[in-house]
């Protein structure tokens, strides 16, 4: 690092150590650390690595959990200036807070647990709900989301997430 004139960043290094359960727990014992140079970086649970949160089990849960509460924290935002909002105005300001956030890495989510797939598709409810007007008992979401919003559901998203990378792939 030195020899390209750069330097480590101590506040935006993070260590993950990953392995089983009894192996981890057998490294939090003895506390391994990383020493680099005069810097020390401290393992911690979870890293963040291009806007994803993974933990030492490996699993998406609180990247999942930090964005459905980032995207919640949008919808509540929009909530409360919604009646000053028509429609189009709505659904763009869905799009660029709460629909970019749900896209944004979502490839990583592929034969994730369904538990995962449904947290983030609540979002995607509420948000429609948001746009559209209606509350929350109201019936009849799944078709407002597909034949008025025309959005796709959260799978849907991922799996056309992939279609688009491998058309992109096969054709450079």
């Amino acid at each position: 690092m030195s020899a390209n004139r750069l330097k480590l960043n101590t506040d935006k290094t993070e260590l993950l150590w990953v392995g089983s359960r009894y192996n981890l727990s057998v490294l939090q014992s003895c506390g391994p650390v990383l020493r680099l140079g005069s810097d020390v970086v401290e393992p911690t649970d979870h890293v963040r690595f291009l806007g994803v949160t993974l933990s030492v089990d490996l699993t998406l849960d609180r990247h999942v959990s930090n964005t459905s509460a980032r995207c919640f924290y949008w919808l509540r935002q929009l909530r409360r200036v919604r009646r000053s909002l028509d429609s189009k105005s709505a659904a763009t300001l869905v799009h660029a807070f709460v629909s970019s956030r749900i896209d944004y890495c979502n490839a990583v989510l592929a034969e994730s647990p369904k538990a995962f797939i449904d947290k983030l598709q609540r979002v995607l409810n509420a948000a429609a709900r948001v746009v559209t007007e209606t509350r929350k008992y109201d019936r009849g979401l799944t078709d407002i989301i597909r034949n008025e919003l025309h959005w796709l559901s959260v799978p849907q998203r991922v799996k056309f997430k992939f279609g688009t990378m491998m058309f992109r792939c096969l054709r450079h």
